[in-house]
C-alpha cells in the first residue's frame, strides 16, 4: 500500500511549485512539490479504503507524506476517541507551520465534539514545544472563537510564554481573529494589563489593522495602541 501511495504522490510532483513551496517553509528541505488539492484528493481516496493500515504503516520521509497522514486523520469518520488517539500520535511529526495549520483546518470533527477536544487541547497549550503549542493555538482560532469560549481562549493565549517565532505568530493571528469575530471582549483584553510580550502584542495589532473586516475608525484606534 505504501509503495502505491508514494508512487501516486510522485506522479503529482510539480517542479515549479516545489521551488515556491520550499521557499515558504524555510526550516525543512524534503518538499517534493505536490499541490494541496492533489494531496486532499489522495487523502479522501485513502479514507474510503483501509485507512487504519495506512496510518499505522505510513512513511515520513517527505513533507507530503507527513501532510497526507494529517489530512487522512482529519477526514476519517470514526469515534472521537479513536480520532484523538491518531491525532496524539501524529502531533510529534509536525515540524513546520504548513502541516500544522492544514492539519488543524481539516480536523472538522472538532465542531461536533467541542468540549472533548477542548479538554484534549489543554496539555498542548501548556507545552514547551513549538509545534505542540502552535497546534493548540491554531485549533483555538479555528474552532473556539465564539461567545461561549472567548473568555477562556483569551486567558489561554495570555498565559503562553514561548520564544518560538511560529508560536508568537500563531498567538498574534489568533488574537486578530478574536478581534474580527468578537471585537468587544478582545478590545477589552488588548487594552488591559495583559501578559503579552511586545512583539506578539504589536503583531496582533498589525494583523487586525491589515484585516479587510475591520473598519477605518477601529483601525485608527488599534494603531494608537501600539507599544513603543
Amino acid at each position: 500500500m505504501q509503495n502505491t501511495i508514494r508512487k501516486q504522490i510522485h506522479e503529482c510532483i510539480d517542479t515549479d511549485y516545489q521551488k515556491f513551496a520550499s521557499a515558504l517553509i524555510p526550516n525543512i528541505d524534503n518538499v517534493l512539490g505536490v499541490r494541496m488539492p492533489e494531496l486532499r484528493k489522495l487523502a479522501k481516496r485513502i479514507v474510503k479504503d483501509d485507512w487504519r493500515t495506512y496510518l499505522e504503516t505510513a512513511e515520513d520521509e517527505y513533507f507530503e507524506e507527513v501532510m497526507l497522514q494529517g489530512l487522512v486523520i482529519g477526514y476519517v469518520n470514526a469515534d472521537i476517541e479513536e480520532v484523538l488517539s491518531y491525532v496524539a500520535a501524529f502531533i510529534p511529526k509536525i515540524d513546520n507551520w504548513s502541516v500544522c495549520d492544514s492539519f488543524c483546518t481539516t480536523l472538522k470533527v472538532t465542531k461536533n465534539h467541542k468540549e472533548r477536544v477542548w479538554t484534549f487541547l489543554q496539555s498542548y497549550l501548556t507545552s514547551d514545544k513549538d509545534y505542540e503549542l502552535r497546534f493548540g493555538v491554531v485549533m483555538l482560532l479555528n474552532y473556539y472563537i465564539e461567545p461561549l469560549y472567548i473568555g477562556k481562549v483569551l486567558a489561554l493565549l495570555d498565559h503562553i510564554e514561548h520564544d518560538g517565532y511560529y508560536v508568537k505568530m500563531a498567538v498574534a493571528w489568533a488574537l486578530s481573529m478574536c478581534y474580527v469575530k468578537l471585537p468587544e471582549p478582545t478590545m477589552e483584553y488588548l487594552g488591559s494589563n495583559n501578559s503579552l510580550d511586545k512583539f506578539t502584542y504589536n503583531k496582533a495589532l498589525q494583523k487586525i489593522i491589515e484585516s479587510y473586516r475591520v473598519d477605518k475608525e477601529s483601525k485608527s484606534i488599534i494603531r494608537s495602541m501600539k507599544r513603543r
